[in-house]
């Protein structure tokens, strides 16, 4: 694809990135794509399928109390336990408002650990990494951030979000649709959000504005940005996903680049790529 090219226009030392169909054909890639590179918060995506994999595993239940008193798994999931963003502690009643949080993942990394007697880093590889033959990636520290991965392996878990092989597709569905409507918050690097809406570890498009996807994205577009200047997207209405991955902090040079790299991507899609 040559849209994809574009990633050499970026002010960064390294980037690689590759779209992949719904059915799992790698329809064009561009750069390293086997250099590991640290994901930040894409690592969440990952964290929340192993919790998916978790509650269909019958380990944990979705509306079973975890973090703050009167939260649960589902709001630790969907950012609307009330835990500060790297602070473990709860700074607003569960379900109020949808207040990003890094100390949610890792509350919830331990709820599972504890319920499957695993460790979470290892109940992530058993659960999606091994499963899915992402040989090159790890979730070692942190649930919310501490993950490394290739472009390679990140195709794969793309291709799984978008026909899933581990997970019931209902489940799926419920993950990438919005859970909690209404709460407005912060979408870090992009503002308040009236209504800033997340699933189950992914985030939700719709109608946000500015947003880190392009401006032709549909509004069903799910999935997550990191701040180490990684993001992957998978966009039902395309019929494709998308990942980037790069090693320069998220900046205005994001916020610049990558919507109009989405678009690009999107109309060479359409135009039958």
């Amino acid at each position: 694809m040559e849209s994809l090219a574009l990633i050499e226009n970026w002010p960064v030392p390294n980037a690689a990135a590759a779209v992949v169909r719904a059915d799992g054909t790698v329809v064009g890639t561009h750069g390293p794509t086997s250099r590991a590179f640290p994901l930040a918060s894409v690592t969440k995506p990952l964290a929340a399928y192993a919790a998916l994999v978790a509650y269909e595993e019958g380990a944990v239940e979705l509306d079973e109390p975890a973090g703050p008193e009167g939260s649960t798994v589902r709001h630790l999931l969907a950012h609307s336990s009330g835990l500060a963003f790297d602070e473990h502690r709860a700074t607003s009643t569960p379900g109020t408002r949808r207040l990003y949080s890094n100390a949610g993942f890792e509350v919830l990394g331990d709820h599972i650990a504890k319920a499957t007697e695993i460790p979470f880093a290892d109940y992530v590889h058993q659960a999606v990494l091994e499963p899915l033959g992402m040989v090159s990636t790890s979730v070692a520290g942190s649930p919310a951030k501490d993950g490394v991965s290739t472009v390679d392996d990140l195709v794969r878990f793309a291709a799984e979000l978008q026909t899933p092989r581990l997970l019931d597709p209902r489940t799926v569905l419920e993950a990438t649709t919005v859970v909690f409507p209404g709460l407005s918050g912060v979408l870090p690097g992009y503002g308040n959000q009236k209504n800033n809406d997340w699933g189950l570890g992914f985030e939700i498009r719709d109608a946000k504005s500015p947003h880190w996807t392009g401006s032709s994205s549909s509004p069903r577009t799910f999935g997550h940005f990191g701040q180490s200047g990684t993001f992957l997207w998978a966009d039902p209405e395309a019929g494709a996903a998308c990942v980037a991955l790069a090693d320069r902090d998220f900046g205005p040079w994001a916020v610049q680049a990558w919507p109009s790299f989405t678009d690009a991507v999107l109309a060479e899609l359409a135009a039958g790529a």
